[in-house]
């Protein structure tokens, strides 16, 4: 070998030295920028549901909830507060409060144990009542929840049970208050923290195995009837997922939905559990007002007469519920017996019909069972 290519062979040899150098250096430095991050994440050390400077301020003045308080000083000038029984409040971030102290945040056990205090002595309570008080409670307290979450960058686990019981308990609260007054329930505030919440368990799910996602992709699915995005994320998942009995009865719901097909879709809809139907259930009142008009064009003869009773059964309603939707629709009900005729159908003003009427299944005993067990997935 000529010192010329002895030469080159040692420049480039050099140059390839100083490349994987600088690749070491860049790759070192990076893993400290990711230690520094790390080490800023704040840890949570506060073992009660709520911090003790908190509970102290919040009680001198006067600011505690009833479901909070001693029993027997809910009526003294100053209530005197329940450890056991307080959960810190959700506050907004303001300037000049720290946010990030220590001994303000609960690790994830305690957040956990929170969130099963709400679920088990708030939500399920026979004595908690009204519920529009229960909800307005829970639904802050879990807020606060997810802050802390937040703050502390909780992943694991802990964050995924935390996640399925507020997605539950946010699914059965839609269902449980639908219809009313905006002042106890807006149902559009209450969807935006439902759509946080699975867009954070959903993403949950791609760092591992999990007991309940298939439940949790199909609820997302049926909730979201009709959105592009949702379906092509089912159809994304892995075989494993995708075709799990839950998310299949979803895709068929979704796919009859897409179809207009409402017979289909309210035939299907009867094999859904109760958290599901709470899912899909802002969809059905639109979905058996199709159903309707398909039958006044397809049945509409004077002398054609439709039973009552199997239209209900078509509709996944209760005889009377059957009768007074086809009413509201301008359909004819003589005792047991519709007469349909398209040119008297109308579309059902929104005012006059409530969605909350319309969406009990046929099975009474599927509705009365606890808001724990819903929210805890027992049933």
């Amino acid at each position: 070998m000529n010192k010329t290519a002895m030469s080159v062979g040692w420049h480039q040899s050099r140059r390839g030295r100083g490349h994987r150098h600088k690749e070491q250096g860049r790759a070192n430095r990076e893993q400290v920028v990711e230690q520094k991050a790390e080490d800023s994440v704040p840890h949570g050390t506060c073992m009660t549901m709520c911090p003790a400077y908190e509970l102290r301020q919040r009680e001198a003045q006067n600011r505690l909830h009833r479901f909070e308080m001693v029993a027997g000083t809910e009526r003294d000038r100053l209530p005197r507060a329940d450890v056991s029984r307080a959960v810190k409040e959700f506050s907004r971030p303001a300037a000049g409060k720290d946010s990030t102290r220590a001994s303000d945040l609960r690790p994830p056990s305690v957040l956990l144990k929170t969130v099963c205090h709400l679920v088990d002595e708030i939500a399920a309570s026979s004595t908690s009542q009204p519920w529009t008080e229960v909800y307005s409670f829970v639904f802050d307290r879990l807020r606060s929840v997810r802050q802390d979450m937040i703050i502390q960058r909780v992943s694991g686990p802990d964050c995924v049970a935390v996640l399925e019981k507020s997605v539950r308990f946010l699914l059965y609260a839609s269902y449980r208050l639908c219809g009313q007054q905006l002042q106890y329930f807006d149902p559009r505030i209450n969807d935006t923290h439902l759509q946080e919440c699975l867009s954070w368990l959903l993403e949950s799910y791609r760092d591992g195995k999990h007991q309940h996602q298939e439940e949790f992709q199909a609820l997302s699915l049926l909730y979201n009837l009709g959105s592009s995005q949702a379906i092509t994320h089912v159809l994304e998942l892995p075989e494993r997922i995708r075709s799990s009995p839950a998310v299949q009865l979803a895709l068929a719901v979704s796919r009859a939905h897409m179809e207009r097909n409402p017979v289909r879709l309210l035939r299907l809809a009867q094999r859904l559990d109760f958290i599901q139907v709470c899912a899909v259930h802002r969809h059905l009142l639109p979905c058996r007002t199709d159903l309707l008009l398909l039958y006044s064009h397809g049945h509409s003869s004077r002398n054609c007469r439709y039973p009552l009773q199997r239209l209900a059964r078509l509709l996944f309603l209760k005889d009377a519920l059957a009768a007074q939707l086809c009413l509201v629709c301008g359909v004819n009900v003589t005792e047991e017996w519709v007469n349909f005729s398209k040119s008297s159908f109308t579309d059902a003003p929104s005012g006059d019909l409530q969605c909350r009427r319309m969406h009990e299944p046929l099975d009474d005993e599927r509705w009365n069972c606890s808001a724990g067990s819903v929210i805890h997935g027992c049933v």
